[in-house]
């Protein structure tokens, strides 16, 4: 006999079934154009059932938001713990992050447009915001945690890594979105190296100085 859901297992799984609506009426329709019937119907829900779970279509994109975060922080984890040298796991990083991309590119003119949005909306900013500084966290994590194992100290603050490391990856994804025949898939991972080998460089500096 099929064991019933609970109530709280009911209201999870149709967040669940929601949210992977949201994701296929965002990816069709864009943002904007996308309805909450369109997504309930889709789901094979009534919009109340939307509004029962979500306050708004930005909240279904968070929620979509969270899930794709959680994935990319597991594999940047995943990434760090194996132990290689920086320069491999620079570029595993990088070409692993190029595959998400092209996997799925209508979620990255998703992800593109509602970063314009959240210049309009003061309240989305400030979601969308504080679950990029939990994702730039655990990219300062990885750089701290292998810094230590090397025992070097970085010439920068590693919040300004994950900063710089962030804003490789947007632009990155951005043209790859614009070009995506054009711009190589490995480009990432050589500009991680590049940005790898500078702040090698720089320390290495720091260290001559202060032994001179």
């Amino acid at each position: 006999m099929t064991r019933r859901l609970t109530r709280k297992e009911q209201q999870a799984e149709t967040r669940e079934r929601l949210v992977g609506s949201a994701a296929r009426v965002f990816a069709r329709r864009g943002f904007r154009a996308a309805s909450l019937d369109e997504i309930a119907a889709d789901a094979g829900f009534t919009k109340g059932a939307v509004y029962a779970n979500f306050d708004s279509k930005e909240d279904l994109f968070l929620a979509m938001l969270d899930e794709r975060f959680a994935e990319r922080r597991a594999a940047m984890q995943r990434t760090a713990a194996t132990g290689e040298e920086p320069e491999d796991q620079v570029r595993a990083g990088g070409g692993d992050f190029a595959e998400y991309l092209t996997a799925d590119p209508e979620w990255q003119r998703l992800f593109f447009e509602m970063a314009a949005h959240a210049g309009r909306d003061e309240r989305f900013r400030k979601a969308l915001v504080s679950r990029y500084r939990g994702l730039r966290e655990v990219i300062a994590d990885v750089y701290a945690g292998r810094a230590e194992e090397l025992g070097v100290e970085p010439p920068v603050p590693f919040e300004h890594i994950a900063w710089m490391v962030f804003a490789m990856g947007n632009g990155f994804a951005m043209e790859k979105l614009l070009e995506p025949g054009a711009v190589p898939d490995d480009l990432f991972a050589t500009m991680l190296g590049i940005f790898l080998t500078g702040m090698r460089a720089m320390v290495e500096a720091g260290e001559a100085a202060r032994i001179a």
